[in-house]
């Protein structure tokens, strides 16, 4: 008895749901990450509250490009920890190598979705490493977090980017302006 194959069908909410819950396994929290986002924009908008980044973070994890790149980066940091991860690539992942770049590379994936305002704050944060990068970026406590700490602060630079063009349109609005961006 022959079974007709089923179609594909992506499952929105398992994948949005699958995100949120291997941020968490990995040892990331939203909290975490709006800190990033507030460390960005406080100087721009001192009334920025926490609730407004955690927010914005929430939001930017809702795209699905975003959770492609968390599942993405998160399963092969995974792979590398497991050891099964072709030799060299091996090598490169464990060890973080500064000429890898593909890590970036996912990130930009994210920011991308934001603008260039989303890519100078990655950029900002890449090097810094404040907060809870710094953690992922520590090599001394064990698990792989090459592609994971890069993720982190592209959600954190993302979510900046949201804040920025949100506030540009709501001042827009105050002055009566017309805008094109959503303030909501």
């Amino acid at each position: 008895m022959d079974k007709a194959k089923i179609p594909y069908s992506l499952n929105s909410k398992k994948v949005a749901d699958a995100t949120k819950e291997w941020l968490h396994k990995r040892g990331v929290k939203i909290p975490e990450i709006a800190e990033l986002v507030m460390l960005l924009q406080q100087k721009y908008y001192p009334d920025l509250t926490m609730e407004e980044c955690i927010h914005n973070v929430e939001q930017v994890l809702t795209k699905r490009e975003v959770q492609n790149a968390v599942l993405t980066g998160i399963q092969l940091d995974i792979l590398a920890e497991q050891e099964l991860l072709i030799p060299e690539l091996q090598e490169m992942i464990s060890n973080d190598e500064g000429l890898y770049g593909v890590d970036e590379i996912l990130a930009f994936s994210i920011v991308n979705v934001y603008g260039s305002i989303g890519f100078t704050n990655y950029g900002y944060v890449d090097k810094l490493k404040p907060g809870i990068l710094e953690r992922l970026n520590d090599k001394s406590l064990g698990p792989v977090h090459t592609f994971l700490d890069d993720i982190v602060g592209a959600i954190a630079a993302s979510a900046s980017s949201r804040i920025a063009h949100r506030k540009q349109a709501e001042r827009e609005l105050e002055k009566g302006e017309e805008s094109v961006n959503e303030a909501k």
